[in-house]
């Protein structure tokens, strides 16, 4: 066998990590999380993230990681856990006066981003068998650990009845909750 075909079979060390989001930059498609524990900064590829089932993680969102030393520098290999940064206040109105615990009885429905617009700060989803739009604002989407949204992605969202029509009140990743419901089923 050569040294090529060698060195490819050979695994590389991984660490568990737990750190924040420094930054994350979807249309880059990386970003850097800060380690708790200090040292250099991580690279996070979107790769790495959607194994997770997010396209874009919001700064200052708590992480857990799988790290590896390459010779480009310390990488994540898999992600573990996201948790939503603590304090991001919403600025919508509808969003300031919903009663949290109403919301967590709420069902999940599954759902596809029809749009996104980063930059005005909402978009819309349509969940499966309906046709009617759900509003989605930006101040949901940090308060879900999210920081941006790409057509056609598979979502889960707790829908209410806002002021102005349907409007997502929790968005999540579809891969985070199948895989929350496969460990929930396997206790």
């Amino acid at each position: 066998m050569s040294n090529m075909a060698q060195s490819e079979n050979v695994e590389i060390p991984q660490t568990r990590v737990q750190g924040t989001v420094k930054w994350f930059d979807p249309v880059k498609g990386f970003g850097f999380v800060v380690a708790d524990c200090g040292g250099a900064d991580i690279l996070l590829h979107v790769n790495v993230l959607r194994n997770f089932g997010q396209s874009s993680v919001a700064d200052g969102a708590r992480i857990e990681l799988l790290v590896q030393v390459t010779e480009r520098g310390v990488q994540a290999s898999a992600v573990t856990s996201i948790t939503p940064p603590v304090g991001v206040q919403p600025s919508l109105p509808d969003i300031i006066e919903l009663d949290k615990e109403e919301v967590a009885r709420s069902p999940l429905l599954p759902a596809r981003i029809k749009w996104f617009d980063k930059s005005k700060g909402f978009g819309f989803a349509n969940i499966f068998g309906r046709s009617e739009d759900v509003f989605v604002h930006m101040d949901v989407l940090r308060q879900s650990g999210l920081s941006d949204m790409a057509p056609g992605e598979a979502i889960v969202l707790r829908v209410i009845d806002g002021k102005r029509g349907l409007m997502a009140a929790e968005v999540r990743a579809w891969e985070t909750v199948v895989l929350e419901e496969e460990s929930c089923s396997q206790r």
